[in-house]
């Protein structure tokens, strides 16, 4: 509807100037009158503009850790401030709006549009990117209202798209004589392995233990091979890759010096016993990989 793309467009505008200065302002409330006056002067109402705004500075730090995690190259404070809020704004509307009355595919093409009206030439592309790839984190909530003609358009034929490297490690310690395994836990609520990418020219064994040292701070020895893993992502701007991951079982050369370094899309690094492991929300791709390294351990 017109007057939702006018009030995301308000929105917007008022979330600028807050993030601006820091996020701050005395009067968020008339700042919103001042902008509808000025840009918005059809607008019927601004309770739209005002629940878009409020529910944005209510949630920012929580949305701000899931677009670090869904760009990974793009610290917050390095991507432009129109592009940030209009994500901010997409991402609210994707995890905290009614899905009756915005459904996801809706918030990601009206955050597209607003993007490609104030940001910069390759804006749109950035936020379509960053939103796909939490759309696809969600599950892909209405994926099926799309007709299929239409989404096999858009599709990118397999064999054609990027290939990124990285390596994965189940990281065990037996300090103490008890076992115990290494995990990450992401923004979206769930524990996982160590992973990193891989850089140019640089072997995977060489770079996974590099990985768990700069992500867990731990010094690491590789034991063995697990296997191969890969999936298709969205990079905001290079579009959709295959990532492969290969696993490997590495073991710890000292269990306190865990820590978490800054790392988008993270937010804990703790150990497990094998016993807490079945009770952990956990992604299934990576299940394989971590039972072939336990029932390894337990021999």
């Amino acid at each position: 509807m017109a007057n939702r793309h006018l009030s995301r467009s308000l929105a917007m505008q008022v979330l600028f100037e807050w993030d601006f200065h820091g996020y701050h302002l005395e009067r968020i409330d008339q700042t919103i009158k001042q902008v509808a006056e000025e840009f918005g002067p059809g607008l019927e109402e601004q309770s739209f503009v005002e629940a878009l705004v409020l529910g944005v500075i209510k949630h920012h730090d929580k949305l701000d850790q899931i677009i670090e995690k869904a760009a990974p190259d793009w610290p917050i404070a390095q991507i432009a401030i129109v592009d940030r809020n209009v994500l901010r704004i997409g991402l609210f509307e994707l995890l905290f709006g009614s899905k009756q009355d915005v459904p996801a595919r809706v918030a990601i093409n009206e955050s597209i549009e607003l993007a490609k009206t104030f940001g910069g030439e390759n804006s749109g592309r950035f936020v379509n990117g960053v939103l796909g790839t939490v759309y696809k984190e969600m599950g892909e909530p209405g994926k099926d209202d799309i007709p299929a003609k239409q989404r096999r358009k858009i599709e990118i034929a397999y064999e054609d798209m990027p290939i990124e490297r990285l390596g994965g490690a189940v990281v065990y310690s037996r300090e103490g004589g008890d076992l115990e395994l290494a995990l990450v836990h992401d923004v979206f609520g769930y524990w996982t392995l160590s992973k990193g990418h891989i850089e140019e020219g640089e072997d995977l064994q060489t770079g996974t233990i590099r990985e768990v040292k700069e992500e867990l701070n731990l010094e690491a020895v590789i034991e063995g091979e697990l296997g191969q893993n890969e999936y298709i992502a969205t990079h905001p701007e290079k579009g959709k890759l295959r990532k492969q991951v290969n696993y490997f079982l590495t073991q710890a050369q000292s269990k306190k010096d865990l820590k978490l370094e800054a790392k988008g899309g993270l937010d804990k690094a703790e150990w497990f016993a094998l016993t807490e492991i079945p009770d952990l929300r956990m992604y299934d791709d990576v299940l394989p990989f971590l039972t072939k390294a336990i029932n390894q351990l337990k021999q």
